[in-house]
Formats: structure tokens, sequence, C-alpha cells
């Protein structure tokens, strides 16, 4: 029997691989999606979506939001004349609240494929060879192996969470973001391994919840890849106002569990400038990074060239060194960011159907998804400062901003940088509530080639957050008008 055929195959169905079959899709091309069932339901099926869907962006901000308005309930509603007593948390409800918008939103995908006509083929995808100018691909899943061909593959395999020598992860006591996200009871000390985005989101998480919180870092400064002046503003909120507890330049030792009264824990020894420390937790989250997902793929079999890292090897418009081969999302160099892997399957399929497909890569918007929200597009005052670049910039707290102060929580600020004789905007730099959305209006400005005078020009609603942004772009001329 013939090998089914296709105009397009992806590999893979995570935010980069869904998003570029259903393009494919959309352009004309008969496409398949191949997905295994590492994210599999309770009835066998494989899951879509990937790791952000499943255990990684939507439902830790799922977690994120029940936190936060547990949170609220204790500290907050007071100052609005609002009593309450008794508050508790149910574990349970909350993890199935999660757990029923990751499964609202992986049917979600099953119905943009049919929709789209992608066909799904339930498997592990790996490379055979080539033949008449077609990609032969194996799909290995429950039912056997089978064989089908494709002009164009697209590698959209992602990552998987980094783990430590020594330290064995069961995602029961010691955790990845996987485990980390489906916890059954609030630990009453939790340790994390990493003050990164996954880090610093999910212990904040469980701190707001109750835990005592203790984060070791390896790094000698705290969040490097923001802009400095948001990290400082960030170590303030998180250490001396949250409560957490963040040890930086620390050098991991043993980790060792124990039992004590019946119940497992857990003894990590490390180092730093003090000396030699030990901390003591009842669950640990290793969040020391991610790594590609390029073993299995056969990639030895075609010549599949990758990088020392593991990562498949593209260019600019994530063509791989074979023909008709490309690659998306987290498994190529570039942020590990579910949006940017979106944008370059979009990408990918205009290429493919013969159109000019393209990703600004100097537009990417960051978000730490903690509270307050860092968010951030562009360049930082250190790039800038390394780079010889002449720059202005603003700065505006939220403490200036009426609506900020209506919803009682001035914390943080908006910062814009500018180049010091075109005006055009470098970078903007947000921390505080609605971060996440705010940075949008920053992106759309530097995506257009905006001065700071465009946004400074522009009328902004009153009174929203947003305002802060119109003040900062303001600011840049040192002529704010509410600070």
């Amino acid at each position: 029997m013939a090998n089914k055929q296709f105009d397009v195959v992806v590999i893979g169905a995570g935010p980069g691989g869904y998003i570029a079959a259903i393009r494919a899709a959309q352009l004309g091309l008969s496409t398949a999606c191949i997905e295994s069932d590492a994210y599999a339901d309770p009835k066998g099926e494989v899951r879509l979506g990937g790791t952000c869907l499943n255990v990684g962006c939507i439902p830790s901000k799922a977690l994120l939001r029940s936190s936060e308005l547990f949170d609220e309930a204790n500290h907050s509603f007071v100052m609005h004349g609002i009593s309450v007593e008794g508050i508790k948390v149910d574990v349970g409800t909350m993890v199935r609240r999660k757990d029923n918008i990751v499964t609202q939103l992986t049917s979600g995908i099953r119905g943009l494929f049919k929709k789209n006509k992608v066909t799904l083929l339930a498997g592990r995808g790996s490379f055979r060879g080539r033949e008449d100018e077609l990609w032969q691909l194996e799909v290995t899943g429950k039912e056997g192996t089978e064989v089908v061909e494709a002009k164009h593959v697209i590698v959209a395999t992602g990552s998987s969470a980094r783990h430590l020598d020594g330290i064995p992860v069961d995602n029961r006591i010691i955790c990845d973001n996987a485990g980390a996200l489906a916890f059954d009871s609030i630990p009453k000390r939790l340790g994390v391994i990493g003050a990164g985005v996954i880090g610093l989101e999910l212990g904040s998480v469980w701190k707001r919840l109750g835990s005592e919180v203790t984060i070791l870092e390896a790094l000698p400064d705290f969040l490097a890849a923001a802009d400095p002046a948001v990290a400082k503003e960030a170590w303030k909120a998180f250490t001396q106002k949250q409560g957490l507890k963040i040890h930086l330049g620390v050098k991991i030792g043993a980790v060792k569990q124990g039992k004590k009264g019946g119940v497992t824990q857990l003894s990590i020894d490390y180092e730093n400038g003090e000396g030699v420390q030990n901390l003591e937790c009842d669950r640990l989250i290793v969040s020391v990074g991610r790594v590609p997902n390029t073993a299995g793929l056969g990639a030895d079999n075609v010549g599949l060239k990758l990088d020392e890292r593991g990562r498949v090897d593209v260019n600019d418009h994530c063509q791989t060194n074979l023909e008709n081969v490309w690659a998306v999302g987290d498994v190529i160099r570039g942020p590990m960011l579910a949006h940017k892997g979106m944008e370059e399957g979009v990408m990918v399929a205009e290429l493919i159907a013969g159109q000019a497909g393209h990703v600004d890569y100097d537009a990417i918007p960051w978000v730490i998804y903690t509270h307050p929200e860092i968010a951030w597009v562009g360049k930082t005052e250190t790039q800038l400062k390394n780079e010889g670049v002449a720059y202005r910039t603003g700065q505006i707290p939220f403490l200036a901003n009426g609506r900020a102060l209506g919803q009682g929580d001035t914390t943080g600020f908006v910062k814009m940088l500018a180049d010091a004789a075109t005006d055009r905007i470098l970078g903007v730099h947000v921390i505080g509530a609605n971060a996440s959305e705010l940075i949008a209006e920053a992106v759309v400005a530097m995506e257009f080639g905006a001065s700071s005078e465009d946004i400074a020009r522009i009328c902004h609603a009153h009174p929203t957050l947003s305002e802060t942004m119109h003040e900062a772009a303001l600011a840049v001329d040192k002529r704010p008008l509410h600070f």
C-alpha cells in the first residue's frame, strides 16, 4: 500500500507546530501534524498544545490567578472595607480548575485541526530518508509504525525541562515544571533551584498560598536578562515585600531524602559567598532551563545539522541545511517563548506557500507572570551601553497613575529608551500590574519604527494604566505632565 503523502508534515503539536500546521492548511497545502502521547489524556488520547498548554504557560497562569485571589482576600480586601474570615484553600479544586482549562484548550486545537482539514498523526515522528524529492517520516504509535511522505517537513519538537545530575526528578517530591503544577497539598517549606522565569512564577504561586519559599540561584546577578532598574525593583518586591528568600551565586551540593515523623523531607547542601549552607524543605522544584527535543528525531539518518547545544541549526528564515526541511520554536536558536514559536510557524508556512513570511526578532516581547508582572521588548540600558548607543530615557512610576491608585497596586514603573539622535524607541520595560498587556503598545510602536514623540502625541484614555506609557514617552523629552 502506498504511503500517505502530504505537502507539509509538522513534527510536534506545540504552539509553533500546531500554528504552522493550521496556517499551511489555510494556504491550501495538504498538511499533517505528528504528535506523541507525551501528554495523553485519561482516555489515552493525544493532547495537543505541547508543553506550553499542558504543563507550562496556560496551567501556570491558571494557578497564578488562583493564588493571587487568595492573597488579595487575605491582605488587600481590607483596604476596600471588605472583611472576610476563615479563608481556606482547596488545592484539589484549584488544580481541577487548572486541568479543566487545559482540557478545554487542547480540545479547541483538535477542533481547529478538523476545521482546517489538518490530519493528526498520533505517534512519535522521526526522519527515515528521502526518495523522489519526498521526505519519508516514521510515525511510531500504539498501533505500530507507519511511514508518511512529505515535500516539506517542519520540525517543531519543542523542549524539555533540564535536570541536574544527582537530583532525580520524580515529580512528586522533587519536581520540574510538570510536577510543580500538580501538587496535591501546600508544602510547608518549598525549595526552588533556579531564579528564572519558571522558578519565580511557581515559587510565587506557592508562597502566596502559604509555603515558606527559598530560591537558590547559580548566577551572581538577579534577573540578569532584564533591565537593571527592573531587576532592582523586582528584587525589592519579591524579597522585602513578599518574603521570598532568594540566594544568589549558589553552587548546589548533595540533595538527600529522608523521613521525619513518617513524612519525606529533603536536605540540600549548597555553597555561596557565606560558605557552606543547608536548606531543609518538604518539596523541591528544579527549574534550571530547558533543552531542545532532538533525541529520537533521526537527525543522523538524513544529515540534519544540529548545533553544539543540540538545537536544529537554521538560518534567519528557519530553514535547515536540508532542502525543504524547516524548524521552529524551542528546538532552534533564540528565546524559548511560545509566541516566538507561533510567529515562526506562520512565517515558515507562508514561505512554503511562496509568500513573504517574516519575523522581527527585535520586537518579541518577554513576560514574567509574577506579581508584579515584568515585561519588556527591545534593548536594555546595559545592552545599549555595551553597544555604545547614545540614548535618552523616560521613567514614570505607577504611583503617579490614578487607575493604579484606584486598584490599590502602585508597585513598579514604565521605562522607555529612545535613540538620542533619532528618537526611535529602542526598548520599553514595565514592572507592575498588567505589564503583560501594557507591553503590546510598545511592541506595535517598535514594529512600526515609532519614536517616543509618536507615543507622546497619542491620546490615551483616562484613567487607565496605559497613561503611564504615555507619561514615560513624555518623560524621554523631560516633559511629563503628571509627575
